[in-house]
């Protein structure tokens, strides 16, 4: 047990520490976070557990509102133009009211023909009640899309009758990543890292450009059809 004028002590110094910590935070710190921090320094000093009892909600707080803060100040899907397969600017705010599935695409892996079946099977299932797939040609992994975009287009449209926009071929990963794989990834961080992994890596993407959700690329389409319904608002 510690004595009441030792009690005293760490009590003000951790107020102290606490609220310096507060004014150091950035602005888009909310009043609300600074409150919640001073609130955890006026802790029990009855035992040894209150380093524990300090220090884990305190930095938990600021981790927490820190990565709420930057993704607060975030775009959505709809500020960003891309570039069509034929070159074309597309502004992605047409997609406004629409749930997307962004997904990365490849010709010669080992995941194309399950993939681009069950992108084509879903694509025609939802696609009258608001459901958008935008595909982006990557050759980032194992060079498994090495086609010009015409190339990609037509192996596409012709052997899966892909009838969703098919887009101008990509970096996802790197300093050269194109920016809305840069926000998608921001916005949604993977199991192991924000990096793409691999060819058919999925992104959802709800009607007023938020992305929702993130899928491996061994997460088939068919099978996350139930957060699209959801999205969709459709039984």
């Amino acid at each position: 047990m510690l004595c009441t004028s030792t009690r005293f002590l760490l009590r003000r110094n951790l107020s102290v520490t606490a609220l310096s910590a507060s004014l150091l935070l950035p602005k888009q710190f909310s009043a609300n976070s600074k409150q919640t921090l001073l609130r955890f320094s006026q802790v029990s000093l009855s035992s040894p557990s209150i380093k524990v009892a300090f220090s884990s909600p305190v930095w938990c707080t600021l981790r927490s509102n820190s990565t709420m803060a930057s993704q607060s100040g975030s775009k959505s899907i709809h500020d960003f133009t891309v570039k069509d397969a034929k070159g074309k600017d597309v502004d992605l705010s047409i997609y406004k009211g629409k749930v997307l599935l962004i997904v990365n695409v490849a010709s010669q892996c080992g995941l194309t023909n399950s993939n681009y079946t069950e992108l084509s099977q879903l694509y025609e299932k939802y696609k009258n009640q608001g459901l958008e797939i935008l595909a982006f040609p990557c050759n980032q992994f194992g060079a498994q899309e090495p086609g010009s975009n015409d190339e990609i287009v037509e192996f596409a449209c012709t052997r899966f009758k892909a009838e969703y926009p098919i887009f101008d071929k990509v970096d996802v990963n790197g300093d050269n990543a194109a920016p809305i794989y840069k926000f998608l990834k921001s916005s949604k961080g993977g199991l192991f890292g924000d990096s793409i992994k691999w060819n058919f890596s999925k992104f959802l993407v709800d009607k007023e450009g938020n992305v929702v959700n993130r899928y491996a690329p061994t997460t088939t389409p068919l099978s996350i059809e139930k957060d699209v319904k959801k999205l969709l608002g459709v039984a």
